[in-house]
């Protein structure tokens, strides 16, 4: 069995080593190492990464008791120089600390046990057994987080028996048997835990709540810790320097600034749709005045389909006729009529609409339609003044 360099020397990243085993499979190679730094996958901690003699380790895995290293290429010496990618090894450190931490203090404030945990790429999420948390309860969840982060309260790792494990506070007595690995943080939390960790809590940096969703009756945490947090804090000082910047104010004005600009443009909105109404007025009469016809079949250039769709309502409250309009801007098209029709918009565009390379559909007396291309639209077109003649 592989020793387990992770368990008590976390920070080394370096070492050399000699495999015992090798294989190939589906075109990868696998191996054991005598003495392994890598972390396998497992407890919702991805597995560490790095090189062996220059190959890149692309997976490790726990098969059968065994640490199961999965490599690009196989090593030509038995023994090896190995090498741990530090910054991914410290984030999930960071992340699996932070969210013991986490979870120490939702039972300390709350009694509210944590159901599982993953670490993510982006988020590192807890589920917990709580239907909902307000913003009060995260902010104060969060605020104690920090408060012992700054304490940098000392982390210890150890192993325990089942007898032992009786007689501290663990959090959670696992169901296994044999020695217990306890990740302690100095009086706040006792957890059995495989994972690895920061020596203090003062190593976390930062622990900032993410947003929260509903799972299964629980709730589910997304939170960040360490670099993550700060990546996310000057990401969002940027956007909040950008925003600020073109609202010629300061961040701290710019809640009231963007809620009197939203004000202003709906007021616009509203006079722009009165604008479009008096002047789709005038378009109507238009219209109508040049075609006499049971058809009434218009092109635009840069309409969009809800104006088409108010100019086809408007002109069917003033005639009994079939509507049929387009615009280029979109490639779209608008079937309709008033019912007098025996025409069924729908099924005729269900029915030859995919012929055009199309999508769309309708009931009987309306159907839209939207096309790849110009061409397509008028091509459908062309077959539906067709089907149209014969009804009118």
């Amino acid at each position: 069995m592989s020793e387990k360099i992770y368990y008590h020397s976390p920070y080394q990243t370096k070492w050399s080593t000699s495999i015992t085993d090798i294989w190939e499979e589906n075109n990868s190679f696998y191996a054991i190492l005598e003495q392994t730094a890598f972390y396998p996958e497992g407890g919702g901690q991805p597995a560490d990464t790095g090189t062996i003699n220059g190959i890149r380790v692309q997976n490790v895995q726990i098969t059968e008791g065994k640490i199961v290293h999965q490599l690009a290429a196989k090593p030509i010496e038995q023994q090896v120089d190995c090498a741990l990618d530090w910054n991914v090894r410290f984030d999930h450190m960071q992340q699996h600390t932070g969210q013991h931490l986490l979870s120490a203090v939702l039972h300390e404030l709350y009694s509210i046990p944590t159901v599982s945990f993953h670490l993510g790429k982006e988020y590192t999420t807890i589920d917990v057994e709580a239907a909902n948390l307000d913003k009060n309860q995260l902010e104060t969840i969060e605020n104690l987080c920090n408060t012992y982060i700054q304490q940098n309260k000392t982390i210890k790792a150890y192993f325990i028996t089942n007898e032992e494990a009786k007689h501290i506070p663990l959090r959670k007595l696992p169901a296994v048997t044999g020695p217990l690995r306890i990740v302690e943080i100095e009086g706040i939390d006792y957890s059995a835990c495989a994972g690895t960790h920061v020596a203090t809590t003062g190593e976390l940096g930062l622990l900032k709540m993410a947003k929260t969703e509903k799972h299964r009756g629980q709730t589910r945490l997304f939170f960040l810790v360490g670099k993550r947090a700060l990546v996310d804090y000057q990401i969002s000082q940027q956007i909040l320097d950008s925003l600020s910047s073109s609202m010629n104010t300061n961040k701290y004005s710019l809640n009231d600034r963007m809620e009197k600009q939203e004000t202003e443009n709906k007021l616009l909105l509203k006079e722009i749709e009165r604008l479009k109404e008096e002047n789709s007025h005038y378009l109507v009469e238009s219209i109508l005045s040049q075609q006499s016809s049971l058809l009434i079949k218009k092109d635009f250039a840069d309409k969009t389909l809800k104006d088409l769709q108010y100019l086809a309502k408007a002109i069917l409250h003033k005639k009994s006729c079939i509507v049929l309009l387009c615009t280029y801007s979109e490639n779209k098209l608008l079937l309709q009529h008033n019912g007098n029709f025996s025409l069924h918009c729908g099924n005729l565009f269900r029915e030859k609409i995919a012929t055009f390379h199309g999508k769309g559909g309708g009931n009987e007396p309306q159907a839209q339609g939207t096309f790849s291309s110009q061409k397509d639209l008028n091509a459908f077109v062309d077959f539906l003044m067709d089907a149209i003649a014969e009804v009118v």
